[in-house]
């Protein structure tokens, strides 16, 4: 199974001329590059998506940084998995911790994204993580406990091996703050034991568990080699092509 390294480019990219200079800087990166054990995914924002796709070729996979459960309507502002299907992204990065913190988004929400996402045939990338206060409160293990089982409820087992999901602690993310490598592979065991008690071992061994939250090339082996995570979100640093593919070759080992 091939680790994944996830960029998230969050709300940047502002012109047509800055994505091309990172396109360009990207395949740039990446040309010479035998990244055989590693697959690459990149999720830029809505309005990039579709020359992201005409312009990476075969070596990126492009996934969105969000979703509506609907497949179409009146739901002015809101970006559809078939929509995104059809201009051929990949990925879905669903229930990241931004998403919950600003705009509200609960486990049934993403439960209902989800879903939606695997019947358009999208790779959810779902994130899970404690917040500093529940970190403080010792509440780490309820709290992915309950987005896990709320997250995914009605998912069959025949659809959960398609699901990636990370674990975000929501402390780290942006904060240079990094949790060890035996919290990582803490919370690894713990994601893996939740899933296999609700599916089945057979089920959910084929599941990538994944590391997010403050990613760059120094600490890359701490938060993925050494708890062995099958991979990483990247946020900030997946801005510089260098670092990202940097990030990369170190998981690529």
């Amino acid at each position: 199974m091939k680790k994944l390294v996830i960029g998230n480019l969050k709300m940047n990219l502002l012109s047509p001329q800055e994505r091309e200079r990172y396109l360009e800087f990207l395949s740039k990166e990446l040309q010479g590059k035998k990244l055989k054990n590693t697959e690459i995914v990149v999720c830029p924002p809505f309005v990039h998506i579709e020359s992201f796709v005409k312009s990476v070729g075969k070596k990126v996979r492009i996934g969105s940084q969000n979703i509506f459960w609907e497949e179409k309507g009146a739901y002015t502002g809101e970006t559809s998995p078939v929509m995104l299907k059809n201009i051929k992204a990949q990925y879905a990065i669903i229930g990241h911790s931004e998403r919950r913190r600003y705009f509200g988004e609960t486990n049934e929400t993403i439960n209902l994204k989800l879903k939606s996402a695997l019947r358009a045939g999208l790779t959810p990338i779902f994130c899970v993580g404690e917040t500093k206060e529940e970190k403080g409160m010792d509440m780490t293990m309820d709290v992915i406990v309950r987005q896990i089982q709320e997250g995914l409820k009605d998912i069959s087992r025949v659809l959960i091996e398609k699901i990636v999901i990370v674990y975000e602690p929501v402390w780290a993310v942006g904060s240079d703050v990094i949790p060890t490598s035996n919290e990582i592979m803490g919370a690894k065991l713990l994601i893996r034991k939740i899933l296999t008690e609700k599916y089945g071992a057979k089920y959910v061994e084929k599941i990538r568990v994944i590391y997010g939250g403050s990613v760059n090339a120094k600490w890359a082996k701490q938060v993925c080699v050494d708890p062995e995570m099958d991979g990483v979100l990247v946020g900030r640093e997946s801005l510089v092509p260098h670092e990202f593919v940097k990030i990369a070759s170190i998981i690529n080992g």
